[in-house]
């Protein structure tokens, strides 16, 4: 893990530029190109898509698929590439034969590998989903495009490393190839909400959001080298940041943050590989608007678990519906998936079908992704820096901005 001092990489988006620049991107997944008839089987899939419309193929192309990783989480499968009827598993790796077996089996691909430093040798392989350990990401994603492949990363994108987030802008910006960060609350269906009022200025500027992530882990979790040991909770901060960045498309200039001594073992400096103290930490940030967001990531209080947020504007709020000055909203429901493509309330709000979706459907469009390199890094360099922030006691510390 690498620690340097946080300096600015742009100039902060004014709130103008911002908003335009986020309108520009237009909410990709309000496209046809996010469409799709859901498979059933699961509550409250009426309320989580918008069963009006009719999923539209933008292709009959088959994109050329490869999967690495199904440790803990098992996230290559999860995400259901393997159902896209515009996709095509051409092979998967995990560097654990029997891991790698059972990718192999679960996707229906006949061909694996055991390494991703394998993998992307395929000249049949156009895309590559990395969902490898946390640390290994930049490395990871870096080494995907360099053999001339599209990648999308599991979260976070980076990992506790301002340098390796320069390398990772820097590759995809020579590569001119397509990232993608599945940071799964940016398809949650209340964050997909806040964004399409948001874009149709239903709320204003933002003057206030929150997020939080509970999940109390009072032994450590299974884990390639014990990466998950200790683990500072700003290091894992995408889940929340999104309440704020996925809405806005904006970012973090600036933050304080607090931790708190945890009373786990594994949270003993002297017990693991980051001598973190704390397996609490909140921050308070600075937005690129004006406004001032807390976002809050808890290892160690049991209890409630999950991720939740709300927003507050100027015109308006959002906590589990909108309340404000806008009366004439956009429809805020989800875009309809490909049949095949399961969505799941349990799984992260359902997200992970939408997110492999929105990738596959930029490629095969020619456009950014949603949650593209900028958005990427903005939401984890941000946990980054506030983790630097509660070593120093809360010191208010700038954020290196990324702006394409």
């Amino acid at each position: 893990m690498k620690n340097t001092p946080a300096v600015n990489h742009t100039n902060p988006m004014k709130s103008s530029d911002q908003q335009n620049a986020f309108s520009r991107r237009g909410f990709l997944w309000q496209a046809g190109a996010l469409a799709g008839a859901a498979a059933v089987g699961f509550k409250n899939v009426a309320r989580a898509q918008d069963a009006s419309k009719i999923w539209q193929p933008v292709s009959d192309r088959k994109i050329r698929v490869g999967l690495v990783g199904y440790g803990f989480c098992k996230f290559s499968a999860a995400f259901q590439f393997q159902n896209h009827p515009n996709v095509e598993v051409v092979a998967v790796s995990d560097l654990i034969p029997e891991r790698c077996a059972a990718l192999a089996k679960a996707t229906g691909c006949a061909k694996t590998y055991p390494s991703l430093e394998e993998l992307v040798k395929d000249d049949k392989i156009e895309a590559v989903f990395v969902a490898t350990d946390a640390p290994s990401h930049a490395q990871h994603c870096i080494e995907v495009l360099k053999h001339g492949k599209h990648v999308a990363t599991a979260v976070p994108a980076v990992f506790g490393s301002l340098e390796d987030a320069e390398r990772v802008f820097q590759a995809v910006k020579k590569s001119g190839l397509k990232y993608m960060m599945f940071e799964t609350s940016a398809f949650r269906e209340e964050v997909f909400a806040m964004g399409q009022i948001y874009k149709a200025g239903g709320f204003g500027e933002l003057v206030y959001s929150e997020g939080d992530y509970y999940h109390y882990v009072d032994k450590p979790l299974e884990s390639y080298k014990g990466w998950r040991i200790g683990i500072p909770p700003q290091f894992y901060p995408t889940h929340t940041n999104a309440y704020q960045i996925c809405v806005t498309g904006g970012s973090f200039t600036g933050v304080c943050c607090l931790g708190m001594p945890s009373v786990l073992e594994q949270f003993k400096p002297a017990n693991n590989s980051y001598k973190n103290p704390f397996g609490t930490e909140i921050a308070l940030f600075r937005t690129s608007e004006g406004g001032t967001s807390r976002m809050a990531v808890s290892w160690d209080t049991p209890g409630f678990e999950g991720e939740m947020g709300r927003v507050r504007g100027q015109k308006g709020t959002y906590y589990e519906k909108y309340v404000g000055l806008e009366k004439n909203l956009p429809n805020t429901k989800r875009p309809p998936l490909p049949p095949g493509i399961q969505v799941n309330p349990n799984e992260h709000g359902g997200a992970h079908g939408y997110l492999m979706n929105e990738f596959v459907t930029s490629i095969l469009q020619n456009r950014k992704p949603l949650v593209d390199v900028a958005m990427a890094l903005n939401m984890t360099v941000a946990g980054i820096v506030a983790h630097q922030s509660a070593l120093k006691g809360g010191e208010l510390m700038k954020i290196p901005q990324f702006k394409l």
